[in-house]
């Protein structure tokens, strides 16, 4: 694993841990979103990529894994979109 966030998620008056983990590999360039089957969750991935870039960073050309979970599961929840805590 190479990084490893734990961070928080406010609705409400409600508090969730989230946690997401990241993970690159040898392999075909690509980038997955595990954990969540949210919708909006999967379209995180462009969101990750445009941040990459805009932060003049180099997307790495290795295979990208990135597993996000948290105790709640809604479809009106983009933990992608969160600010981190840490």
């Amino acid at each position: 694993m190479l990084a490893k966030v734990e961070s928080g998620a406010n609705i409400g008056l409600d508090a969730y841990k989230v946690v997401i983990e990241v993970n690159l590999a040898r392999g075909l360039p690509t980038f997955i979103v595990v954990g969540l089957p949210d919708t909006a969750v999967q379209e995180s991935r462009e969101r990750v990529r445009a941040a990459i870039a805009n932060s003049e960073f180099e997307f790495p050309l290795r295979r990208i894994t990135d597993r996000k979970s948290t105790r709640l599961n809604s479809s009106h929840t983009d933990i992608s979109r969160m600010p981190s805590s840490a």
